[in-house]
């Protein structure tokens, strides 16, 4: 069988089953660390609850997959998961979802990888919202996650470092609402209002624009030019501020072009 027959044939069997996101639908992609609990606790030597090192990977992390190829509008991160909003008219890779996920995923495990040191691997999952409403829902949705976790966390890190083991400190904690949680905290010495920000409510990446100066090298003028660049802000507002402040970047990509010219990363 000649070669171009054989590769019609075998390409078949990749793309059979290639289902694409409906134009028009919104898209956030859900990047989640692969065996993270067993990374975390056994594996790497990062502080319970919460560890600025391991923060910082995933921001990274996040802001590395925000500029790897695709329009994304805003990244935000929390725990060992990132979540991407692309623009309603990204169109790479023909919006076929097995590109996406597969391209998501080993770039996030990628970056990662380097800044840790060690290897790390992360699925994806592609929501297709139909409307600017489920979006805000979706990110209010895991900025709620993130708070429930971080009084979880820090309930069950506090019983751990007492000297309770993995089983009894999560039978304790078994059936008791968000107010008993608080109060057990704080009859230990720590209000959950005066921790970190970015522990209860995430960290989010966006683009910010930005004027660079430069010089005409025909005639000597000085010009001045407006770029973009990334910068995370680990003190997010909450609730509905925080559905506005996701809001803003769709209604900037509106009204983007297409195409705007990149400069390195900025940390905040």
């Amino acid at each position: 069988m000649k070669f171009d027959d054989l590769d019609k044939r075998m390409r078949v069997y990749e793309t059979t089953n290639d289902l694409c996101v409906l134009r028009g639908l919104h898209m956030v992609a859900r990047i989640d660390g692969r065996g993270f609990t067993r990374l975390t606790r056994e594996l790497q030597p990062f502080e319970a609850p919460y560890d600025e090192r391991f923060r910082d990977y995933m921001v990274a992390t996040t802001t590395h997959v925000m500029d790897c190829g695709f329009r994304a509008l805003f990244g935000y991160t929390q725990s060992d998961e990132i979540s991407i909003l692309l623009s309603r008219d990204d169109d790479t890779f023909g919006r076929k979802l097995r590109k996406l996920n597969s391209i998501l995923a080993g770039e996030a495990s990628a970056m990662f990888t380097s800044r840790l040191g060690a290897p790390a691997a992360f699925d994806c999952r592609i929501s297709q919202l139909p409307t600017e409403r489920d979006v805000l829902d979706y990110f209010r949705w895991r900025q709620e996650d993130a708070a429930r976790n971080a009084l979880n966390s820090h309930c069950y890190w506090l019983l751990r470092k007492t000297g309770e083991s993995a089983t009894a400190a999560t039978q304790r904690l078994r059936g008791l609402n968000t107010a008993a949680k608080n109060e057990f905290l704080f009859q230990a010495g720590v209000n959950f209002n005066d921790l970190a920000s970015w522990q209860k409510r995430g960290v989010g990446v966006s683009w910010e624009a930005f004027e660079v100066e430069g010089r005409n090298p025909l005639t000597g003028e000085v010009t001045t030019a407006t770029r973009r660049r990334l910068r995370s802000n680990l003190e997010l507002p909450m609730k509905e501020q925080f559905e506005e402040f996701v809001a803003r970047t769709m209604i900037a990509d509106a009204g983007q072009p297409a195409s705007i010219p990149l400069v390195p990363v900025a940390t905040s």
